[in-house]
């Protein structure tokens, strides 16, 4: 028993998936119809500019598809699918592919359509993020309270919270939270995401999401918004949108998770963000990632033990 979780921007790299494409036949599949649907979008991935492939609206779709390759090439190679699913911010599109939610096609369309009106939601160098390290959430949220133009983006870890805003606010929050010995870490991102200034972007995507079908997920999905797996079709829509505005709850995801019995959790894509996360925060997990054909071999020999 365990829970597929599949990550979110950050996570991208040159070369992602390109060793899978070569290895399973099933992540060969999934990108080639990535490829068909995005054309351009492998030679991105694994040969760049480098530049590009961190645009969101080139990333969303890139990390989806790579999620989901590796998801495939477990499930191919005797892999059962999870309990649950969860996936943070992008990766929960992610995670509703796998379940069965959106066919990949329209998913890869819609985030990068995501991924664009994110970007174009606040002119550059006019939001920014940062990473607060060290301090429990409620100490963040007490310092950033009664700032102007600064909110909670991220609950990622008990004590790595990520805040979102206006520059000039969230560098004077920055400086706040250093006076309380918090290590402060700017991301190196292109908009303030999870927070109110990204409501133009909602209400774009919208448009689009009432034009496709969402089907009831093999296995429940959890909602970033809500922390709770979800099931309803059109609840999921809803909340895929509300997710644009609102702050990524990982926190309570892995601890409602931990309660409902899971202790092994397999992080599908590029990179090991998630896997970190999930032993920061609960005690007694065991976590993995699938990237590559090693890591995959390793991965079916825990699902199996």
């Amino acid at each position: 028993m365990y829970a597929a979780l599949f990550p979110g921007q950050g996570s991208q790299r040159l070369g992602m998936g390109q060793a899978l494409y070569g290895a399973s036949s099933a992540a060969r599949e999934v990108l080639d119809r990535a490829e068909a649907a995005l054309p351009g979008l492998l030679r991105l991935m694994w040969e760049g500019p480098e530049e590009a492939l961190t645009l969101t609206e080139n990333q969303q779709p890139a990390l989806l598809a790579v999620g989901y390759a590796a998801y495939r090439a477990f499930l191919e190679a005797g892999g059962k699918e999870p309990l649950l699913a969860a996936g943070h911010s992008l990766g929960e599109w992610t995670a509703h592919v796998a379940a069965g939610t959106l066919a990949l096609e329209e998913a890869l369309r819609l985030v990068r359509l995501r991924g664009r009106y994110m970007q174009e939601a606040v002119p550059p160098g006019e939001g920014a993020m940062a990473a607060i390290l060290k301090l429990s959430r409620e100490e963040v949220e007490e310092a950033v309270k009664g700032l102007k133009g600064v909110e909670i983006a991220n609950l990622n870890a008990p004590e790595q919270t990520v805040i979102s805003g206006k520059k000039e606010a969230v560098e004077r929050a920055a400086e706040a939270l250093k006076a309380k010995r918090a290590r402060v870490v700017l991301l190196p991102v292109s908009a303030p995401f999870h927070s109110s200034l990204m409501e133009s972007a909602r209400e774009r995507l919208a448009e689009d999401l009432a034009q496709v079908a969402f089907r009831k997920p093999r296995f429940p999905v959890y909602s970033n918004v809500t922390a709770r797996p979800e099931e309803d079709p059109e609840r999921i829509r809803g909340l895929l949108l509300a997710q644009i505005t609102s702050p990524v709850r990982w926190v309570e995801i892995l601890w409602d998770m931990e309660k409902r019995g899971i202790r092994r959790f397999l992080e599908f894509g590029s990179g090991e963000v998630l896997k970190g996360l999930v032993a920061r925060t609960l005690n007694e997990a065991e976590a993995l990632s699938v990237a590559d054909p090693e890591s995959l071999r390793k991965a079916l020999e825990v699902a199996h033990a």
